[in-house]
């Protein structure tokens, strides 16, 4: 396994608005791991903890957001609307599986949206992935 570098203290400023910056860009993840590192010479840093807190709580609307557009997809009756549904549902499955390793114990909102987007997938067979097309050169 690898051993992560500690920030210096003079760059705890710089990567704090980083930080801010990713999760603005909606990449929750690098806001995560620039405030762990940030939590890790000054554990008191609120803007921190503050920032972390919104990175975690991204991965779960980022997985409401995918089970919406999976439910809007559901409503469309037009070809291949099914098979984005079924994609949409197993993108917001995989956000709530990272919100569900990051709750706080007590809290299983996550786990109950996953189910939802489970039991939805188990009762309409319908909804599974676009079929691949299979491609054969033509041979001279």
């Amino acid at each position: 396994m690898f051993e992560l570098k500690p920030l210096s203290k003079e760059a705890i400023p710089a990567a704090l608005q980083r930080a801010e910056r990713y999760r603005l860009l909606n990449e929750p993840a690098e806001a995560e791991s620039i405030c762990l590192d940030i939590l890790q010479i000054e554990p008191e840093n609120q803007a921190a903890s503050i920032t972390l807190l919104l990175a975690l709580t991204d991965h779960y609307y980022s997985g409401i957001i995918c089970e919406r557009r999976a439910k809007a997809q559901l409503g469309h009756h037009m070809p291949g609307s099914l098979a984005n549904a079924y994609d949409w549902l197993r993108e917001a499955m995989s956000w709530y599986e990272k919100a569900e390793r990051l709750r706080p114990p007590g809290n299983d909102e996550a786990i109950l949206r996953w189910n939802t987007c489970a039991r939805l997938l188990m009762r309409n067979p319908r909804l599974k992935p676009a079929e691949t097309e299979r491609f054969e050169p033509f041979l001279e």
